[in-house]
């Protein structure tokens, strides 16, 4: 078994400890919600300046490398064991690539010629096309009318923000597919991971630290192929990366858990809606990217279809006839 530092039993909804138990952590989870809001929303400025002195799959490649170290620090400390079985391995490279090397190569290599900000808005639809992939994939996902009115008002978001009345005039096509696909791609791999990885036997701290090393591992293996050796190392660029990787991939997936275990999953993914707010306003200030009225609309709609995909509604209380069911887990897009 995998030590753990928690002394509360894990429970069956969520499987991690119960709060009223746990060690009060020292800072309000508010102040924790709102740091992590902000440092997945610069994530977005830090691709974009780190793209400015190095290749995509660099960013990449050292991104990884600082998380990695990070969660690595995290897992000592608290003496967790690695997975030992080959099957656990495999699954961690499947959803290393789907949750990690893909998606942040994808965002890298996007903003080599959109504005971070629209790719801090097309990370917000990853909880739209979560909820359409789940109603395939999942069992205990089943549609409803708000949730089908969710998904389709926030693609209607999404051309809004692509300006689809104007024939998408002005817009790099293949950037803002990357993006796209890049946040897809975290949807594939939370579905993988839950059909896969529950019940594994492993600590999430575990799995992750893991799961960082084997997306490290693979982009290490194809950096070399598609780049050449960077010259230098420009200071700004090379700051950029090393905080998007500590901050960005390791600290904030520290926090992330953090507050699942404190206040539970479904308050936790509220950081997802703040995320684009923050990237938008970050490009503006710090980046002069420009800004049209149709971007901010439609970020809005995309956070309001988003917001009704991951609604439900209220339950009856379990009763003779009215069995309970354990809820599921749902994670918010990291960028």
């Amino acid at each position: 078994m995998t030590a753990r530092t928690a002394t509360a039993a894990p429970t069956r909804a969520t499987g991690v400890p119960a709060p009223s138990s746990a060690r009060r952590p020292a800072l309000d989870w508010r102040i924790r919600f709102a740091a992590l809001s902000l440092i997945w929303g610069f994530s977005f400025l830090l691709i974009k300046v780190g793209t400015e002195g190095y290749a995509p799959f660099q960013v990449t490649l050292g991104r990884l490398l600082s998380g990695t170290a990070v969660l690595a620090v995290a897992m000592m400390v608290r003496r967790e064991r690695l997975p030992r079985t080959a099957r656990t391995w495999g699954h961690l490279a499947v959803a290393a690539f789907f949750l990690n090397a893909l998606p942040f190569s994808l965002f890298a290599y996007s903003e080599l010629t959109i504005p971070s900000t629209l790719a801090g808005i097309c990370n917000a639809t990853s909880p739209l096309w979560g909820m359409a992939l789940s109603l395939v994939a999942l069992s205990e996902d089943r549609p409803t009318r708000r949730r089908v009115a969710g998904l389709g008002l926030g693609f209607l978001g999404v051309l809004t923000v692509l300006g689809a009345w104007q024939g998408f005039s002005g817009l790099d096509f293949s950037g803002t597919a990357m993006a796209l696909l890049a946040s897809l791609s975290y949807p594939v791999g939370w579905i993988y991971v839950r059909r896969t990885l529950a019940g594994s036997g492993s600590s999430t701290l575990a799995l992750t630290g893991s799961q960082l090393f084997l997306g490290t591992a693979q982009i290490a293996l194809v950096t070399p192929l598609f780049t050449s050796a960077p010259d230098g190392f420009p200071l700004l660029p090379t700051l950029a990366v090393v905080a998007l990787g500590a901050l960005g991939t390791g600290l904030a997936v520290l926090m992330q858990y953090g507050l699942v275990q404190e206040v539970g999953p479904t308050t936790a993914q509220m950081v997802t809606y703040f995320i684009p707010v923050i990237a938008t306003a970050a490009g503006v200030a710090l980046l002069g990217e420009q800004l049209t009225w149709n971007t901010p609309v439609g970020a809005l709609i995309v956070l309001a279809g988003a917001a009704l995909t991951q609604s439900r509604a209220r339950k009856p209380k379990p009763g003779p006839l009215v069995p309970s069911r354990p809820t599921t887990e749902r994670h918010p897009a990291q960028p």
